[in-house]
């Protein structure tokens, strides 16, 4: 069944061609299953998927390759680059653009017929695109959960940052919160991507201390990769969001702080027992990464 969503046997190459999008996408994975199948199906109209998969244990690979997509392996082996850089790097794209997807994310249809329009445009060489929040089966339209990311360039005008050089296996194979950066003129889709994780909450628990082990190390070490986004209060999203967590990290008891934040001031509340689960999940994650940047400095690593 997945394979006949994108083999369209009814029409022509010809119109196969003109109908594909033309756009090269990778979708970084590790055992993905319960997500993939929704991201695949969205991604059928384009013209190239790489699954770039870290030797998952469950049937991830498998439905991959039932979808049509191209999947390759990566391992990591600490250091920079990570996942999503090594294959900008690495992989043969056949394309002129380049889409950034994770295996919870879907494409919808509005959102390609903007793309499709967005590529034929000579003034941007990248585009950032919106989040559309779920959680627990539930939209978040509330709890600050909103966000844009840099997800479509054009190829080798987009590259990550490098906030930490020095990392492990600890603090995840793929890239956390580095933003890509564009050489040129980015602009913004108005339509979202969708983005819904039907992980068990275990999962969710389990990749988000990775991110803290990441982040502690990031925090403590400060910007000093020249490559690494600035943190500037008036710069772009990610900068602001970057200023204003170093700011936030400094003040006592800010875990609780941005809890209340989240879901009062951002009506997390109105979100129901989603909105207060994520609001709750968000400060423990600040809490978790603040006791390990403490722990650095009591052990002097």
């Amino acid at each position: 069944m997945a394979t006949q969503a994108l083999s369209r046997p009814n029409l022509s190459a010809r119109q196969r061609d003109s109908a594909r999008l033309p756009i090269s996408v990778i979708v970084a994975v590790r055992n993905e299953e319960r997500n993939l199948a929704r991201c695949l199906e969205s991604l059928a109209s384009a013209g190239q998927v790489f699954l770039v998969d870290s030797f998952s244990t469950d049937r991830t690979a498998e439905l991959g390759r039932s979808y049509g997509a191209e999947v390759v392996q990566f391992h990591y082996r600490g250091g920079w680059p990570k996942k999503r850089q090594w294959a900008l790097d690495t992989l043969p794209l056949a394309y002129d653009w380049v889409l950034l997807l994770d295996a919870d994310e879907c494409l919808t249809p509005e959102l390609e017929s903007e793309i499709r329009g967005a590529l034929n445009d000579p003034r941007f060489d990248g585009y950032y695109v919106k989040l559309q929040m779920y959680f627990l089966g539930r939209e978040l339209r509330h709890c600050g959960a909103g966000f844009c990311k840099l997800s479509l360039f054009r190829r080798g005008r987009g590259r990550f940052e490098c906030r930490l050089e020095s990392q492990d296996n600890s603090m995840c194979d793929m890239e956390v919160h580095e933003h890509v950066v564009v050489d040129g003129r980015v602009g913004k889709l108005q339509h979202p991507l969708t983005h819904r994780n039907v992980e068990l909450l275990s999962r969710y628990i389990q990749k988000h201390d990775q991110y803290s082990n990441w982040e502690s190390r990031v925090l403590a070490a400060g910007e000093g990769n020249g490559s690494a986004l600035k943190p500037r209060l008036f710069g772009t999203q990610a900068q602001r969001r970057r200023w204003l967590k170093r700011m936030f990290f400094k003040v006592p008891g800010s875990p609780v702080l941005l809890f209340f934040y989240r879901y009062i001031f951002a009506l997390g509340f109105l979100d129901g027992a989603p909105g207060l689960i994520y609001c709750v999940f968000q400060a423990v994650q600040m809490f978790h990464t603040k006791a390990k940047i403490y722990e650095q400095r009591v052990a002097g690593l």
